[in-house]
């Protein structure tokens, strides 16, 4: 079982990320390709876990051991898979599944791609009160590189800048992100956290 792995970015897809390590490309799958266009030929972590089955096998990976705790428990519901599992990491910040799960929020839920109000009310059942571990004290296991302040402006402006040069590298024109930029500006968000918010935006 792979922990992390640590190694150069050196290509981005829809839906998967390479990471060099020891002249070794590992094809790992990931929520959010796009966290790591902006690295590329850059050494980063990500945090894996390889999943084994008759048919295939597969190397999931994330910027974050918040995140990997929490794919863990996705997979573990009864009708998500893997698959599923990144879709709600893709469209969601892990603090924002776990709140919802807490307060029996299906509502909230729903909204994820693939998940029903059966697979909504499987998550609350079989996660409720079993997710303390995830929400912990990560910053303590993180490695400094995925710790970012948001403490200033200019911290805030670099935030915001990477993660519009990362959609304009998966392809998003300057018309789009102009029209949604404004509407970021005046929030205090990671370089990740901006992207999953911009891409809700584009998606509505």
């Amino acid at each position: 079982m792979y922990e992390y792995i640590k190694g150069t970015v050196e290509y981005t897809g829809p839906e998967f990320v390479v990471i060099e390590n020891n002249d070794i490309g590992y094809q790992i799958l990931t929520p959010n390709p796009y966290v790591f266009s902006s690295k590329k030929g850059i050494q980063t972590i990500i945090y894996t876990y390889q999943h084994v089955r008759e048919d295939i096998i597969a190397l999931y990976g994330f910027p974050t051991v918040e995140e990997k705790l929490l794919f863990r428990k996705l997979i573990g519901v009864s009708g998500i898979g893997p698959k599923g599992a990144l879709a709600i990491l893709a469209f969601g910040e892990p603090s924002q599944v776990i709140r919802a799960i807490e307060n029996e929020d299906e509502k909230f839920l729903v909204k994820f791609p693939g998940v029903g109000k059966k697979t909504a009310r499987q998550m609350i059942l079989d996660l409720k009160g079993k997710l303390h571990d995830v929400l912990g004290d990560e910053e303590q296991h993180l490695p400094k590189e995925n710790i970012k302040s948001i403490s200033s402006d200019k911290v805030i402006g670099e935030s915001l800048e990477e993660a519009l040069l990362a959609l304009s590298a998966l392809g998003y024109s300057d018309r789009e992100l102009k029209k949604i930029a404004p509407k970021l500006q005046d929030k205090e968000m990671t370089t990740d956290q901006y992207i999953k918010q911009a891409l809700q935006m584009l998606m509505m």
